[in-house]
């Protein structure tokens, strides 16, 4: 059984706060990026904290670690409950990433590999797997891999054994969710959600497969 968690990239705050209410009966969690934060600010959380459900802050974390921290450090008392980063900055930028998850009773994502076509211009020939290797070594609590091509989840699985895998695609980028639902710990779903005529309706019917 996987975890259904809505991309919530609605740059509208009225719209994606009106979203989130009503699919929040299926969800599991919500994902915000920078659509929605540079819009909204990062109070967006207060509107959604009476939901009950994780907020994953998706901004993709790539500095040197004092900037990391300083971020992720803001993404916790903002009161999200984890944090997606990039790896290829380094160890020691994924640390500290980690380290103020782990200090503030948050979680912290490591991008492995991503969904869409342009990625395997750079994630191939074995660096998903090294990058895969540092979210181990730094103890992060899973990574971000590919619904998109469930030959790369299933691989990445072997490197990183039982951490959690959230995996995007599903969906409008091609992914297909009863490919990957059970190899997964997460499904992330955005546009084919909140893009469709009846949002409920769609989650409610990812949720049933994510379920099964």
């Amino acid at each position: 059984m996987a975890e259904l968690i809505l991309a919530l990239d609605v740059p509208d705050r009225a719209r994606a706060v009106a979203i989130a209410r009503a699919c929040a009966p299926h969800l599991d969690a919500i994902k915000i990026g920078y659509p929605l934060v540079l819009s909204a600010g990062l109070g967006i959380t207060r509107e959604l904290s009476g939901l009950s459900l994780p907020l994953i802050a998706d901004f993709k974390v790539a500095d040197i670690p004092n900037t990391n921290k300083l971020i992720a450090d803001q993404v916790f008392s903002a009161g999200f409950s984890a944090i997606i980063c990039h790896a290829f900055t380094g160890r020691d930028a994924v640390q500290a990433c980690v380290d103020s998850a782990h200090n503030n009773g948050g979680m912290c994502f490591v991008v492995a590999e991503m969904s869409h076509p342009g990625a395997t211009e750079f994630f191939h020939g074995g660096v998903a797997e090294h990058l895969a290797q540092v979210a181990i070594a730094c103890k992060a609590d899973g990574i971000i891999a590919p619904a998109t091509r469930p030959e790369r989840v299933k691989k990445l699985r072997s490197v990183i054994g039982t951490k959690k895998i959230y995996a995007p695609g599903v969906g409008v980028q091609g992914g297909d969710i009863r490919a990957v639902a059970s190899i997964v710990d997460g499904i992330i779903v955005g546009r084919a959600i909140y893009e469709s005529d009846d949002p409920v309706a769609v989650a409610r019917d990812f949720a049933r497969i994510c379920r099964m």
